[in-house]
């Protein structure tokens, strides 16, 4: 059974359930107030109201039969005291009037103006029953009925009955007032049925389409969320389901992305080496190396560049583990200061040797801390020095490095003279692979992944890694580290 469906008959049963309860309840007053229902269907064809006092009209019929069997005693005082005295304990009084004469009044209404607006004669045994009028400060009823005395002369009997005006009210207008209730209870029923419907159902339904959407691949989309209920609850489970979704599709396309163009390039660089260690081998084949110094030359090319593959390949392998995150870091709290001027000392013998100016400026207290992994932050340095020496072009070739605290960082700077990076090319120069020469020439040797492990490795510190650099100048690699760390990486 759907939702809907069930909406309606749970509706339905609410408004019937009420419907069928006042029914009962009405015939069951009518009852109580009325007697059986022959007496009911009676007085529906006499016209006479159903909520009326039972013990005035039981006397009204009395005085009736007695007018037809005995009409002198309708003229008696006594009598009409005794039923007088019995009216007056429902609220009513009696009048009783004889040729235009009254005979007898209740103490009570003497006075009145009320007696000044009875109704005339007009055939014996004719009933009357007027609306409540309100006289003075009361709201008054008036019952009466016409006969003939034993000398034919005219007589009219009245009853004047006190009616409260709510009473009064509820008699007169209660069929209307039903009616009423019954519409006011139907409309709201129907309303309500139809804006529960509404706020339900049609966000179901939009979910319901949603799912076919995905179902059919389409994940360009939002789900309207029009309400905060459970309904709009669970539109925005179901949207951030269809965002994370969709962000896993694009990261399975750009991993997929990824791996062709990691396939491609291995292959690229690969091929290189491999090329001109079929050459010579071939050339070794050949007889061209004809010599014992040729051969030896042939030979120490083809180590060289099997040397190079196997390095590419040592890269590769590890930017792989770095890229998973399955390389361990051994973190120890050093003092930077000593570990930095330590590795300065040692790149200023090595550069030298290379013919490079180096300078050094390391601004730190010995008691900045810092918690590295000291093989893998030394191989960071050495592969940006190695990146600055591969591009320097210039005749007097120089490398500095500066060093300095910054509030709860310690700050690294590498910077060369060499040819600089195009300002285009300069976002990309830490991605995989990447050069600024669009040809991917490889006279320079490298792997193209020694600035991308030195940015995973820098980042698995806590730290981050970027660069400045100006076409024809040099280039600049800044590096920020936190201070001490704890051995899970997390900052004290």
């Amino acid at each position: 059974m759907s939702i809907r469906l069930k909406l309606l008959l749970s509706y339905a049963a609410m408004l019937l359930i009420p419907l069928v309860m006042m029914m009962i309840t009405a015939v069951l007053l009518v009852v109580v107030f009325r007697g059986d229902f022959q007496s009911i269907r009676d007085q529906l064809h006499t016209g006479v109201g159903l909520f009326e006092n039972q013990n005035v009209e039981h006397t009204m019929k009395e005085m009736k039969r007695t007018s037809e069997k005995n009409p002198s005693i309708l003229v008696e005082s006594a009598y009409l005291a005794d039923v007088d005295q019995e009216l007056q304990s429902n609220n009513s009084k009696l009048v009783v009037r004889k040729n235009n004469t009254l005979v007898y009044v209740s103490p009570t209404l003497q006075g009145s103006s009320v007696l000044e607006q009875l109704p005339v004669f007009k055939h014996p045994g004719h009933p009357e029953r007027e609306d409540a009028k309100r006289f003075g400060k009361e709201l008054l009823e008036i019952n009466s009925f016409d006969f003939y005395d034993s000398e034919q002369q005219p007589g009219s009997v009245f009853i004047v009955t006190t009616v409260n005006p709510i009473v009064n009210f509820m008699q007169k207008f209660f069929p209307s007032l039903f009616i009423t209730l019954l519409i006011i209870l139907i409309l709201t029923h129907t309303l309500l049925t139809y804006f529960v419907s509404r706020n339900i159902i049609q966000p179901l339904r939009k979910l319901k389409n949603a799912m076919k959407r995905i179902q059919a691949g389409d994940l360009e989309f939002q789900v309207q969320i029009t309400s905060k209920d459970e309904i709009g609850q669970l539109s925005i489970a179901f949207e951030q389901m269809r965002k994370q979704l969709h962000e896993s599709i694009q990261t399975q396309i750009q991993y997929e992305e990824n791996r062709k163009e990691l396939i491609s390039n291995i292959s690229h660089d690969i091929r290189t080496p491999l090329t001109a260690i079929r050459g010579y081998i071939d050339g070794l084949g050949d007889g061209i190396a004809d010599t014992a110094d040729k051969k030896r030359k042939y030979i120490e090319i083809i180590s060289s560049k099997a040397e190079e593959m196997d390095h590419l390949i040592d890269e590769l392998f590890l930017y792989s583990k770095l890229d998973l995150k399955r390389v361990p870091f051994n973190f120890e709290v050093v003092d930077f200061a000593s570990f930095i001027a330590d590795w300065s000392e040692e790149l200023d013998f090595e550069l030298s040797k290379q013919g490079v100016h180096y300078k050094s400026e390391i601004a730190l207290q010995q008691e900045i801390q810092v918690s590295i992994d000291r093989d893998k932050m030394r191989r960071v340095f050495s592969n940006i020095v190695d990146n600055c020496l591969k591009y320097m072009n210039k005749t007097e070739k120089q490398i500095t490095l500066h060093a300095r605290s910054a509030g709860a960082q310690v700050v690294i700077e590498i910077s060369d003279n060499g040819a600089g990076v195009d300002a285009e090319a300069l976002p990309y120069i830490f991605d995989r692979f990447y050069r600024a020469d669009p040809s991917r020439n490889s006279n320079n040797g490298g792997s193209g992944l020694g600035l991308a492990i030195s940015k995973q490795m820098i980042e698995g510190h806590g730290g981050m890694i970027s660069a400045q650099s100006v076409k024809g100048e040099g280039t600049c690699i800044t590096i920020n580290l936190p201070l001490r760390r704890h051995k899970d990486g997390e900052t004290e």
